[in-house]
């Protein structure tokens, strides 16, 4: 495991997580929601939030302060608040701004982390949380829409003092793509591009019809939150190919259970257990631009989105498409990382 130094920092930059989703699906579904422009926005939002990462991602990978790019994003988001009236210029700062966090605190943590993935695990887990509770309560009324960015600016300036104060840590290595055959490179690449693709449908697309019964919809959530935890501790834990093995194959197994609620939630955990190790396995494919690596499993998520937005998903109560894109992730994660030699 890493320095224990640096749990303090990684701890921040997951309650920050939380806290820009949070502050960003309140805007969307409390302020921006049911306007005219609303179908557009929420696209741009999407867009902005996950498209753009791998830009942005190559601009931080070169300017190597990451620090200032999850705070830049945090400042942003709360600029977004005082854009409402004019809903799509907000939708695409905030969007950015979503962005530019990702990147800033998701490039730290996996200089932090190195060879490690529990740390991975746990940055990523609280967006889920963010998302689902800024969702209600911007669906709902009397949650002072003024607290989401106050948090943030304390945030920030948490991140600040705290990376001011803690000393030498790992950096970015000097910007570089991997030079080479299309076997040690664009193969792996593909791969797990493919696999953020499927999950980001799969998350999108998942209608169970007990879903919306009693605290179901939270336990889906945690379910989401937990199996991103779980999977990067059990992957330092176990190695890589056995936790995708367990995770992957019980999953497909369970989805097509998942008419009965405790397999159904109990499946989607064990589906996103492999969240981290897509991210980690990128990440060192593509070791001196990790920004971008980041970036490009964002757009995945992007295009995992477009169909859902468009109302393209499998038959209704069907679970053989979410077995089968349970056991396509596994076949994908073993032949980039094969590929990959990592």
């Amino acid at each position: 495991m890493f320095k224990h130094k640096n749990w303090p920092m990684v701890s921040l930059y997951s309650a920050t997580h939380f806290f820009v989703d949070f502050a960003c699906a309140f805007f969307m579904f409390g302020l921006i929601a049911g306007m005219p422009e609303g179908y557009i926005c929420v696209l741009l939002y999407n867009f902005c939030a996950f498209a753009m990462q791998m830009p942005i991602g190559l601009v931080a990978d070169k300017v190597n302060r990451n620090y200032l790019f999850a705070i830049a994003g945090c400042a942003l988001v709360c600029i977004a608040y005082g854009l409402v009236f004019s809903p799509i210029f907000a939708v695409i700062v905030i969007g950015i701004g979503n962005a530019m966090f990702h990147i800033g605190g998701g490039v730290d943590v996996l200089n932090i982390s190195e060879k490690k993935l529990g740390a991975l695990g746990v940055f990523v887990s609280p967006g889920a949380f963010g998302i689902y509770y800024g969702a209600m309560l911007g669906r709902g009324s009397g949650f002072p829409a003024i607290l989401a960015p106050s948090v943030l600016v304390i945030a920030a300036g948490l991140i600040l003092v705290l990376h001011k104060k803690r000393g030498a840590y790992p950096q970015n290595a000097e910007f570089s793509l991997p030079h080479g055959s299309a076997r040690l490179f664009i193969v792996p690449v593909a791969c797990l591009f493919l696999v953020v693709c499927l999950r980001s449908y799969v998350g999108l697309a998942l209608d169970f019809s007990w879903k919306g019964i009693g605290y179901l919809g939270t336990a889906l959530t945690c379910a989401v939150v937990f199996g991103k935890t779980i999977g990067g501790f059990a992957a330092d834990l176990w190695g890589l190919k056995r936790t995708m093995l367990f995770s992957l194959v019980s999953a497909a197994l369970l989805f097509m259970l998942s008419g009965a609620p405790i397999a159904g939630v109990t499946a989607i955990l064990l589906f996103n257990m492999t969240m981290p190790i897509t991210l980690w396995a990128m990440a060192r494919a593509l070791q001196g631009a990790k920004g971008f690596a980041f970036g490009l499993l964002s757009f995945g998520l992007f295009l995992g989105f477009v169909p859902v937005h468009l109302d393209i998903r499998p038959p209704h109560g069907a679970p053989w498409p979410f077995a089968l894109a349970a056991a396509i992730s596994l076949a994908l994660l073993l032949a980039g990382l094969r590929k990959a030699k990592t």
